[in-house]
């Protein structure tokens, strides 16, 4: 079983950078692929992010591509989203999530999940 506690979130003006973590409880840590979603208010939880087990592959939601970037360091058992040049549309509850199933994105295929971390992005 993986425990998963995420930090970093916050309120930041638009332009601005924030970088998430996700600390993973376990030994196992590395045999996981690891996720980010988030969920804005009355809305589904949405795909963000995604790395497999050693960091060598990485997938983007096309509305983040290209300013947030996801990362691991296995000896610290984290994962990382480095969030860049941050618009209004990206406010929202920020959700860490492992896998072994691959390098899945959507929701379903996620088998443990934090309690999630507000990013709040000002205009």
């Amino acid at each position: 079983q993986v425990q998963l506690v995420e930090s970093g979130g916050g309120l930041v003006q638009a332009g601005g950078s924030l970088r998430l973590s996700c600390a993973a409880s376990g030994r196992t840590f590395s045999t996981y692929a690891m996720g980010w979603f988030r969920q804005a208010p009355g809305k589904e939880r949405d795909f963000v992010a995604a790395i497999n087990w050693s960091g060598g592959n990485t997938y983007y939601a096309d509305s983040v591509k290209g300013r947030f970037t996801i990362s691991r360091d296995n000896a610290k058992n984290t994962v990382y989203l480095q969030m860049n040049s941050l618009i209004p549309e990206d406010t929202a509850v920020y959700y860490c999530a492992a896998t072994l199933s691959g390098i899945p994105r959507l929701v379903s295929e996620y088998d443990y999940w934090g309690q999630g971390t507000q990013v709040t992005v000002s205009s």
